[in-house]
């Protein structure tokens, strides 16, 4: 979910109306350059009106590149209206590839997402510095406030205020019984008993609430006092003091819900992308690479050794689901030990199987796992039935890592936890950096591991055995 949820309905309605007249200027002008002439006709309309649509979806979704106000800064705005016309351009080009669609020239599209990026861009910065000017005469006077506890809410809330909005709000000081952290002492009031006082005797517009929601109480207290002085009295949950844990907060509609651990991969709308991209990346790889390089592989792996082409193997997916694992055969057939992980100077790896894995060639027909739904691109990678039932006893959060389908790539490989995993606390890292990916996940923490991939494949792998 995104940081603010809530902007103004006249921005949620106006802008994206701006943007779809300002990218038909684009059209036009872009028709004008690749055409020599004002030319709209033919399938253009068309695209106009799916560039568009998908644009005005894809901006509903980052409701932040709608804000004007001072919460949000230009560099984060700047960032959400690139990722969004990223991600714009990536589904764009992927229906294009799926439905066959050829018939745009590239210049064309080039010069459309140019104009389009350019004109929202600066549209929407003059937008945004315009309001700002304006409500610098028109704002409410400046607000002074004080936070009561110095937990991580209080101490974010703070540095969160001071810099994005220093001019509307002014802070007057923390007020806590709890241990003051070194470099808060300064900005220390007093304790929560001096609070009153100090409101009385000061001009204090607000106080915000930042301690655990259990201090029933104390929030009764505060709340009946704010009221009877005139003071706005607001609540920055600790939600971490509570549960004892830390937690993420999501909204659904109006609605605040609680999660103990960060899913961004939990969300539909990012399935759908993910899965959109796995089906358009797992297609162009198959029509485009497997038809040269996998005769020549099949050919050199027959000459090799005897036996199959193609290895496959039962493995636990999402929600521990076995599918039949792709793979290019890289081991003799006579050693029936097909559960046992592979060592270095392994004796069942073919000579070809050792080059196979040194430059993870034998991962490419995983693809097609891909395709069926079984896999994704980038993920968890699966492990052997054997390793579920042995590390599960012993690694508490290591289920964890198969609530996602399991990847061709991972984000614990790049990093170096590949292959062997007997020594200590090898898996523990290969989980943990699993669930890293998990928690953090992003479209472009996916484009950067498949390029650290193909980085990893060209100059070979010395963990792969």
């Amino acid at each position: 979910m995104e940081r603010y949820r809530h902007y103004s309905d006249a921005s949620r309605i106006v802008l994206p109306i701006v943007d779809v007249l300002l990218i038909l200027g684009a059209f036009r002008v872009a028709g004008y350059i690749a055409a020599g002439y004002w030319s709209f006709d033919g399938l253009y309309p068309a695209l106009f009106a799916v560039f568009a649509l998908l644009w005005w979806i894809l901006s509903g979704h980052y409701a932040n590149i709608y804000r004007v106000d001072k919460l949000i800064t230009y560099p984060e705005k700047l960032l959400y209206l690139v990722r969004t016309f990223l991600l714009h351009a990536v589904l764009l080009l992927v229906g294009a590839v799926l439905l066959n669609q050829y018939w745009v020239p590239a210049r064309f599209l080039l010069s459309v997402y140019s104009l389009s990026i350019v004109a929202i861009v600066a549209g929407r910065f003059l937008l945004t510095f315009g309001y700002r000017k304006y409500m610098q005469y028109l704002s409410r006077p400046i607000s002074r406030y004080v936070i009561v506890g110095v937990g991580e809410s209080g101490q974010s809330l703070y540095r969160f205020l001071a810099s994005h909005d220093p001019d509307g709000n002014e802070f007057a000081g923390f007020f806590a019984d709890e241990p003051i952290p070194g470099g808060l002492r300064p900005l220390v009031r007093g304790r929560l008993a001096d609070l009153k006082d100090y409101c009385q005797r000061s001009q204090v517009d607000e106080i915000y609430f930042s301690l655990p929601l259990d201090r029933r109480d104390l929030i009764e207290d505060f709340s009946q006092f704010a009221d009877q002085h005139f003071l706005s009295f607001r609540i920055v949950p600790d939600f971490s003091g509570t549960v004892r844990k830390d937690v993420n907060v999501y909204f659904y509609d109006h609605l605040p819900i609680l999660t103990i651990r960060h899913a961004p991969l939990g969300i539909r709308t990012n399935q759908v992308l993910k899965r959109l991209f796995d089906i358009g990346f797992s297609l162009t790889v198959i029509l485009t690479v497997f038809p040269f390089l996998l005769p020549v592989l099949a050919l050199i792996i027959k000459l090799d050794s005897p036996g199959p082409v193609f290895f496959k193997q039962m493995r636990p997916g999402k929600r521990n689901q076995l599918f039949p694992c792709f793979k290019l055969r890289t081991m003799r057939t006579d050693h029936g030990r097909a559960e046992l992980q592979a060592t270095k100077n392994d004796v069942r790896i073919t000579r070809v199987g050792a080059y196979l894995r040194k430059y993870n060639l034998d991962e490419l027909p995983q693809f097609f796992n891909v395709l069926l739904g079984h896999m994704s691109v980038v993920g968890p990678r699966p492990n052997m039935i054997s390793q579920l039932e042995e590390y599960s006893k012993h690694i508490s959060q290591y289920q964890l890592r198969h609530a996602v389908p399991p990847g061709i790539t991972g984000y614990a490989q790049v990093n170096g936890y590949r292959g062997e995993t007997r020594e200590a606390g090898t898996m523990e890292k290969r989980v943990e950096y699993d669930l890293k990916y998990m928690e953090n996940w992003s479209f472009g923490l996916d484009m950067k591991i498949i390029g650290q991939t193909v980085w990893n494949m060209v100059r070979g792998e010395k963990n792969a055995y």
